[in-house]
């Protein structure tokens, strides 16, 4: 079957950065569902993992974001049958999603948004997960709890992360919710995503929680230049307060958090299905969840650009999207030519 990867580690200007692949047809392990893939989005794990060589003489598939149909399923799969519309992120220790068909495991999927297309739908189960867990796993706050003094900063508003991030600490927390962005598109971006303000990242973030009359926030989501902003959110948090970051700061001394009592997490959604701990399923339990949310009306696609069919020139042109850091929520591609 065709697929889209990499055989070795690249930057995306090297004329072999993402390659066409000719890979055998997934069969289903025991637990697992094969899905014939519709819709893919891109997301900063493809391009980080472009950059890492696979094993020897392997090719790497890259895609952690799909929307398709079931095909297969193995013999020990009960919630799902051929023909249901699924989403999910799947596992970056296994085959990703930019290929005609894909095995993942049954836990880490859900049936997809009845009121979504395929391309809207695909742009939600990676960021959406790694929102709440970050929200509700990482930071420890109770969905559905919308009494609360307290205040959430995200840092990278206008991100696939930022985007989800926004609606659901919007929609199903207390919180207020301050976005960074700094240009007028993302600015008007996340205010559309639900934030209740918006400041400039550009800036001093303490500085800047100060302009808009708040002068220490309980909560910082670092989705992005954490450790550029390191100094400025030890000033913002309050006491006791908690950041919960997802990037890769090179250095990151945690001891300017130690005299406030201040918690540091790291929030990652591919730890459940890379150790198979034994909640992997909570993954597909949340993917429901947001599903219900989103044809309930409380949560919308994060969708900004679709470039087309999955072919390699749409892929290639995503990944330069994402790493030019001037992307707005998701990036998605549909369908795969004959």
């Amino acid at each position: 079957m065709k697929a889209f990867g990499h055989t070795r580690a690249t930057r995306i200007e090297e004329t072999d950065a993402l390659v066409e692949l000719n890979i055998p047809t997934p069969e289903p392990g025991p637990r697992d569902v094969v899905v014939e893939v519709s819709a893919v989005s891109v997301n900063p794990v493809d391009t980080k993992l472009r950059s890492v060589a696979p094993p020897e003489g392997e090719a790497r598939v890259l895609g952690y974001d799909a929307v398709g149909r079931v095909v297969a399923t193995g013999g020990q799969v009960r919630g799902f049958r051929a023909g249901d519309r699924v989403f999910y992120a799947g596992s970056n220790l296994r085959q990703g999603s930019n290929a005609r068909f894909q095995a993942v495991d049954e836990r880490l999927v859900a049936c997809a948004p009845q009121s979504l297309t395929d391309v809207e739908a695909a742009a939600l189960p990676l960021t959406a997960l790694t929102a709440w867990e970050l929200l509700f796993d990482r930071l420890g706050l109770t969905a559905g709890q919308m009494e609360s003094p307290d205040a959430l900063l995200i840092v990278g508003g206008a991100g696939g992360v930022g985007s989800i991030l926004t609606q659901i600490a919007r929609r199903l927390t207390g919180l207020k919710v301050i976005a960074t962005a700094s240009r007028p598109e993302t600015v008007e971006w996340c205010k559309s995503m639900g934030a209740h303000h918006v400041i400039d990242h550009r800036r001093p973030l303490d500085q800047e929680l100060a302009r808009i009359g708040l002068p220490h926030v309980q909560y910082v989501a670092g989705l992005t230049a954490t450790g550029q902003h390191k100094d400025a959110i030890v000033r913002a948090l309050a006491p006791q307060g908690a950041l919960a970051m997802i990037d890769d700061p090179g250095e990151f001394d945690i001891m300017p958090f130690k005299r406030k009592s201040l918690s540091v997490h790291w929030e990652y959604m591919f730890a459940r299905p890379a150790f198979n701990t034994p909640d992997m399923a909570v993954q597909g339990r949340i993917l429901g969840q947001i599903a219900s949310l989103v044809d309930a009306g409380l949560l919308r696609t994060t969708l900004h650009q679709t470039l087309g069919p999955i072919t390699l020139e749409n892929l290639r042109l995503a990944h330069e999207i994402l790493e030019s850091g001037k992307g707005i929520g998701k990036v998605v591609l549909s369908g795969f030519p004959d």
